[in-house]
């Protein structure tokens, strides 16, 4: 399957199965913009929970926020956004559609990155279990001449956007012979710059009104209050403080789904560290938030750090860890070190110190920051479309099943009456509210109980319990797993302890 159709797949499913629908759908949609339906915010809550519990509740230094979206103006002046948060974009002068010139350029690489691709999975097919990818990859002409092309690329990308040399960026695109995706035309107007901020106003009336933003990112509401939760919560350097919540983005092309959207969800921790013990943290982290993903089990292959070539004006490193979405590897998170920039410039703009007085070294000084930061939205694609999978069975039927990470799945438990009468619908609903205080548990009793199972594997519920006349002698119930389809006869209370050592966070995190 190729990954524009295993792309088309996951968009599919998502919806069919009620996990992300298109916003304002019944008015034809808003562009960019994605409504999450019932499994998909369970889904989506269990990732905050996973990622609170692993960042906040296990880290004794660490405390969790909630920053207000609207904020003072001045605060965006402080950041750099009003005067550095652009994307440069160029427009199709016969198709009048406007696109990202970067993201032209880092699409073509990645059409270069799919012909590798092809190549491997080609030769994998060809060499079965003896395939050798190292190998491979460093003998195998075709590789290596897409691989120097990739190269050539990208140092000419790279030092036209470290640059910000926008006329150089409109030849790579028209060296590249880049053609717009609508029209198929290569007649490019020049490259421009463009802030990403949506402007809002605040006040009864238009004459009144002060100009505000929607918050580009939810690091600032961190560094803003960075004082407040300090002296508060007594906390000591190192510490760090974290936020889960919405940003908005005016991006010039919002594309992939919910990879790039206009309104989106982050998870961040600021660190608040001794300047000087940068590059100790820095390193730390990167180690840590890899491990957290990781601890999910959807494949190390599928994870790459990136280290940035142009550093943003606040940072000293930055890298992304990078995913193998359906559409290749992209930024799903980024681990920046963003020196003392952020307090500085907000006690300079605020005329407010923002300062750390160390009893130890009994000194004021303005703490340096190591930044975390995960879309949550772009975590949900790379779960759900890592999770889901078509399978050929051993009786020579297919299942589709979504195979998301059992602690993170919108539903743990069905529970399924064989049939509904002679009492078994009475026991299973019975057993269902038994369930339910612990576990997210629904009751599913409509068509024969293998349509059952390929609904509930489709949604990804990793436990099915099966209430039948056996059940009502002995008190026993048939277990289902999703992944295997192993099927066990067990008590209730043995069943209850299963699951519980199952979907245990410390096994999961300690893995």
């Amino acid at each position: 399957m190729s990954r524009d159709d295993k792309f088309k797949k996951v968009i599919s499913h998502a919806k069919e199965y009620g996990f992300v629908f298109q916003s304002s759908e019944i008015y034809d949609g808003l562009s960019a913009v994605y409504d999450y339906g019932q499994n998909g915010t369970d889904l989506k809550n269990n990732i905050k929970d996973y990622w609170l519990k692993s960042m906040v509740q296990l880290n004794d230094n660490i405390v969790n926020i909630d920053s207000a979206i609207l904020m003072h103006p001045k605060i965006w002046k402080a950041s750099g956004h009003v005067d550095a948060f652009n994307d440069p974009l160029i427009d199709n002068k016969d198709s009048k559609k406007r696109y990202r010139a970067d993201v032209l350029v880092e699409e073509h690489i990645s059409k270069i990155e799919n012909k590798i691709h092809k190549e491997i999975s080609k030769a994998k097919k060809r060499f079965g279990d003896g395939f050798d990818l190292e190998q491979f990859s460093t003998t195998n002409p075709r590789v290596l001449g897409y691989t120097k092309k990739i190269k050539e690329i990208s140092k000419k990308f790279n030092e036209a956007l470290e640059k910000d040399d926008l006329k150089n960026l409109k030849k790579l695109i028209e060296e590249l012979e880049i053609a717009c995706p609508v029209s198929g035309s290569k007649n490019w107007t020049d490259v421009k710059q463009f802030n990403l901020m949506f402007g809002t106003k605040l006040g009864a009336s238009a004459d009144s009104a002060t100009d505000l933003y929607l918050r580009p990112e939810t690091a600032q509401g961190i560094f803003v209050n960075f004082l407040n939760v300090q002296k508060t919560s007594r906390l000591k350097i190192p510490f760090g403080i974290a936020q889960i919540g919405k940003a908005f983005r005016n991006e010039i092309v919002a594309r992939q789904f919910i990879f790039r959207m206009r309104e989106f969800e982050q998870m961040e921790m600021q660190y608040f560290i001794k300047p000087g013990t940068q590059q100790k943290w820095y390193s730390k982290w990167k180690e840590n938030r890899l491990a957290w993903h990781l601890s999910l089990g959807m494949g190390k292959e599928n994870y790459r750090f990136h280290d940035h070539d142009k550093l943003a004006h606040y940072a000293d490193a930055a890298c992304d860890i990078e995913f193998n979405f359906p559409f290749g590897f992209k930024e799903l998170e980024g681990i920046h070190s963003r020196t003392d920039f952020d307090l500085s410039s907000h006690e300079k703009f605020s005329s407010k110190k923002l300062k750390y007085f160390d009893p130890k070294s009994n000194e004021s000084y303005t703490p340096f920051v190591l930044e975390t930061s995960i879309g949550l939205d772009r975590m949900f694609l790379a779960v759900f479309s890592k999770a889901l999978c078509e399978e050929k069975l051993k009786d020579g039927t297919e299942r589709i099943v979504l195979k998301i990470p059992k602690i993170l799945a919108p539903k743990k438990i069905a529970v399924l009456p064989l049939l509904k009468k002679d009492s078994l619908p009475e026991l299973s609903k019975k057993i269902k509210e038994e369930f339910k205080w612990e576990f997210n548990t629904i009751y599913d009793e409509k068509d024969a109980i293998g349509r059952r199972y390929r609904r509930q594997d489709a949604l990804g519920t990793p436990y099915c319990l099966t209430v039948d006349h056996q059940s009502l002698k002995d008190g026993t119930i048939t277990i289902r797993d999703r992944d295997s389809m192993k099927q066990e006869r067990m008590k209730v209370e043995e069943i209850k302890l299963k699951i519980r050592a199952e979907l245990d966070i410390k096994s999961w995190l300690n893995s």
